[in-house]
């Protein structure tokens, strides 16, 4: 029959009695707070796709396998879609008392095809359930995850190409070093991306063994057929181990430690883009769609979408905190203390995936200030090096030697306020008298930036054919 479920019987009878979820041990229901603290439904009810594919799984397994019938199996798998149907559309009505989304879901598959539905828990438990459930989400999570990394990646390298030779200064404690390309600074992220696209990848290769089947820590005298169960779901294979596939969240670990490190690198990039804004650089500027303005102060233009990407990794890193410290202590195997890995999981995950599309964003609306970059090439000697290095080439000097003399001349020029080639050649020569004319041709910010052709360097050229190489990587 097609109605809005009822509030299930087992609600009624944890309130006032034994609890039908737990069956003849306890003769009486648990105490309110009991029951407050130990329900997780108004978290995991996020995993209903992944408990129902899971269940359908193992209800047409145990069909093959002769546990259960053709005709039970049916109606488990109806049943089932028809409660996946129904939670799509926010038509059902989610238990507290039922405690989590296994129980929730089963006790409505009991309404719906009556004493059929508890055959389904045949040969598992909860325990290799929501290790189960967990799994799935976690992978589904990596692969959208990876694919919006993927999507920052272009933007970055699309940036990249447009500014493969617009020159700006190159900093080391934040202090001008040397000149660099805008497109040479983007492709550095563009690599610390790709290895957090590697680490996810690799995340999700080692936890894609599936845990079902393994019941509640010793695994199940039925004749089951994991592999079977594992290949329906997508996993390479089984979980090999039962008392580790229901005590261990060493992937969860991994993935949010994989989010912690991609969170670090958002936050250096969203850092740039605040002191880029800032009025002592001006390099870029983002349009209304990603700042703010003051409640006081009318002329002000805040990247606040860059100052939350970079607020936001504490709460990833506080996860991967929170979650180490749960499973420390645990012996094994099961503990209801993995209850709580979920939460900071999944707050994690949606923090991740919202400051990676927001990076993507503003990647894409930033307006480069080519003028005020190259503007900013004109302080701090950034072709010292450029000096010394004609040094030891033309005049054959040991280089610690040149890094005297130009320090010297670096002393000189900043005494006079003026850049390095502004000094003219009898005041090099008073310094070192083999100096000649041809010093000049590499002091200049396009010269150096040219020249910096070893592999990985600066120069156009060589941030062109990176880039090339990274858009045949990161197809």
């Amino acid at each position: 029959m097609d109605k809005k479920p009822s509030k299930p019987a087992t609600q009624k009878n944890t309130q006032s009695g034994a609890s039908q979820m737990w069956g003849g041990r306890f003769a009486a229901g648990p105490a309110a707070i009991m029951q407050q603290i130990n329900a997780s439904i108004d978290v995991d009810k996020r995993l209903y796709k992944e408990d129902i594919q899971g269940s359908l799984a193992h209800a047409a397994m145990l069909v093959k396998q002769g546990i259960l019938t053709k005709e039970d199996g049916d109606a488990i798998a109806d049943g089932l879609t028809r409660i996946r149907k129904e939670i799509d559309q926010g038509r059902f009505e989610f238990q507290t008392a039922l405690e989590d989304i296994h129980m929730n879901v089963e006790s409505r598959l009991r309404e719906l095809i009556g004493d059929a539905a508890g055959r389904l828990h045949t040969a598992r438990s909860r325990n290799d359930q929501v290790a189960t459930d967990f799994r799935l989400w976690v992978r589904g999570a990596i692969d959208d995850l990876s694919a919006a990394l993927k999507d920052l990646i272009h933007a970055l390298l699309d940036r990249a190409e447009e500014h493969a030779a617009t020159v700006m200064p190159g900093y080391t404690h934040l202090q001008p070093a040397q000149p660099v390309t805008f497109g040479h600074h983007l492709m550095a992220y563009v690599e610390m991306l790709g290895r957090d696209l590697g680490r996810l990848t690799d995340c999700r290769t080692r936890l894609n063994e599936c845990p079902l089947g393994a019941a509640a820590l010793a695994g199940t005298p039925f004749p089951i057929d994991r592999h079977a169960t594992a290949q329906a779901l997508g996993f390479d294979r089984p979980t090999a181990n039962s008392m580790d596939s229901v005590s261990s969240r060493d992937f969860a670990l991994e993935y949010l430690a994989a989010l912690s490190i991609l969170g670090a690198h958002l936050s250096r990039f969203a850092e740039e883009i605040v002191i880029w804004m800032s009025d002592g650089f001006r390099f870029i500027s983002l349009s209304d769609a990603y700042t703010t303005g003051s409640s006081i102060m009318p002329q002000k233009r805040n990247p606040d979408a860059a100052e939350l990407v970079r607020g936001k990794v504490g709460q990833v890193v506080g996860a991967l905190t929170q979650l180490l410290i749960i499973v420390k202590g645990l012996p094994l195997s099961y503990g209801k203390d993995l209850q709580d890995d979920k939460a900071p999981t999944f707050a994690a995950s949606d923090a991740m995936a919202l400051s990676v599309a927001a990076m993507a964003g503003m990647v894409r609306d930033m307006k480069v200030n080519a003028d005020r970059m190259r503007q900013a090439t004109d302080g701090g000697f950034l072709t010292a090096t450029d000096l010394a290095d004609w040094l030891v080439r033309q005049l054959n000097m040991p280089f610690r030697n040149a890094h005297h003399v130009t320090g010297e001349l670096v002393r000189l020029a900043e005494s006079k306020n003026c850049r390095l080639q502004d000094l003219s050649l009898a005041e090099m020569q008073k310094v070192e008298p083999r100096i000649t004319d041809g010093l000049f041709s590499v002091l200049g910010v396009d010269q150096s930036v040219a020249s910096r052709k070893s592999y990985g360097g600066t120069a156009p050229d060589t941030v062109r054919r990176a880039i090339a190489e990274a858009r045949e990587r990161f197809k």
